[in-house]
């Protein structure tokens, strides 16, 4: 049984247009330090902690906001100021800020501070120990001091103090071309910490040849960390690969043939259940698959992709979260004339779905939605320019 509520806030006014930009790998190179057009700032963090108050991570006059909902979104606390000096932080489509909340209450936020140069940015870092009320001074986790790529990053907690933040980093690709060779995309670095953030580990390289600009995604499992990316597999192959962070061992997750020399900017979304298993999707345009997909992965069995939303009307940009057996999708779709959110979801596991259902909607540019899950709650996150923060919450009753 699934009932469900609608609740508006409406934020500060917003630019209306959302566009990412399309990147020539061989641009990736140009360092031009000319002030760069703002970009819109609709892309916002969200996440439910431990008690189910709803957090939420936003961008305006380039300081990054924090703020708190104890009502599912009715109504927010006042928010708090995390960047005290001003910055430019990624909030638009495939870059946004991240949040997540452990379970003694430390507040954890990571985003992407975008430099002056073509396509150049660090990835920043700070935390809270009292509830959110103040914030640690934000500090840069990429160490190598270069003036390039340092973007998209992605934030996983275990909730009892490892913390892992990963991103795309062009540093080997700008040392290997110095010396006159040849790089293909940019490679994955990670940051990790023991203690909640107090302290992290020196960047670590995890994986060469990385598509440049489609988002990374984290989740966290019984074993540890996983990220699912887009890779580059032989001269120009774009699909998307697996691997447990603490372990290793690369796993070909999709296999689409999606040869293109350029970056799609459309990154993939994972998701762990109680069971263990990974929940994917992912867009591709390739030789063998055309458009949105699903899959899961239990041990070394996959099942075949399934194809989700309408093709026709740009199905994009999916997202899937997990608890227990209950496993949430949603998208955005475009008519021509109008944005809507579309969802979908599972009651066993990804075995069977419901059908879709069409929650939101808005005339305007708009955010991709953004699900959440807790045992007891699910909620649809969507920034839109005309109608500002909305967020769909259903009560459901967990599968016995």
């Amino acid at each position: 049984m699934w009932t469900h509520r609608v609740a508006v806030i409406l934020l500060l006014s917003i630019p209306a247009t959302v566009l990412a930009d399309h990147e020539d790998p061989a641009a990736e190179n140009q360092r031009s330090a000319k002030p760069r057009p703002s970009k819109t700032t609709l892309a916002v963090g969200v996440t439910l902690d431990g008690d189910g108050r709803l957090w939420l991570a936003k961008v305006e006059n380039q300081r990054l906001l924090v703020s708190r909902s104890d009502d599912g979104g009715e109504s927010f606390s006042s928010p708090v100021v995390v960047t005290p000096e001003t910055e430019d932080i990624s909030a638009d489509g495939e870059n946004r800020p991240k949040i997540a909340v452990a379970r003694d209450g430390t507040v954890l936020l990571s985003w992407t501070k975008t430099l002056p140069q073509r396509h150049s940015g660090n990835i920043r870092f700070a935390r809270s120990t009292d509830s959110g009320r103040s914030f640690s001074a934000p500090i840069t986790l990429n160490n190598d001091g270069r003036i390039t790529s340092h973007r998209f990053d992605a934030l996983a907690i275990d909730g009892t103090g490892r913390v892992v933040v990963a991103w795309l980093d062009a540093r080997d690709r700008d040392a290997t071309r110095e010396q006159g060779g040849k790089f293909s995309g940019v490679s994955i670095y990670t940051a990790q910490s023991a203690d909640n953030g107090a302290s992290f580990s020196a960047n670590r390289k995890f994986q060469q040849h990385i598509c440049e600009c489609c988002r990374i995604a984290l989740t966290w499992t019984k074993t540890g960390p996983v990220v699912f990316w887009r890779n580059i597999f032989g001269v120009n192959t774009r699909d998307f690969a697996i691997a447990h962070l603490d372990q290793g061992g690369v796993r070909r997750a999709t296999d689409d043939e999606w040869q293109i020399d350029a970056c799609p900017h459309n990154g993939g979304s994972i998701a762990a259940d109680g069971q263990g298993r990974l929940h994917l999707t992912w867009f591709t345009n390739g030789n063998k698959h055309q458009g949105l997909f699903y899959k899961r992965i239990d041990g070394d069995w996959e099942s075949q992709p399934l194809a989700i939303g309408n093709p026709a009307i740009q199905a994009n940009h999916a997202a899937v979260v997990a608890a227990g057996d209950t496993i949430i999708l949603t998208w955005r779709e475009f008519d021509g004339s109008a944005y809507s959110v579309q969802m979908m979801h599972s009651k066993d596991g990804g075995s069977s779905w419901g059908e879709p259902q069409r929650l939101m909607d808005t005339t305007g540019a708009a955010d991709y939605p953004v699900p959440l899950i807790n045992g007891k709650q699910v909620l649809v996150v969507w920034n839109t320019a005309a109608e500002g923060l909305r967020i769909v919450s259903f009560e459901r009753v967990a599968a016995k």
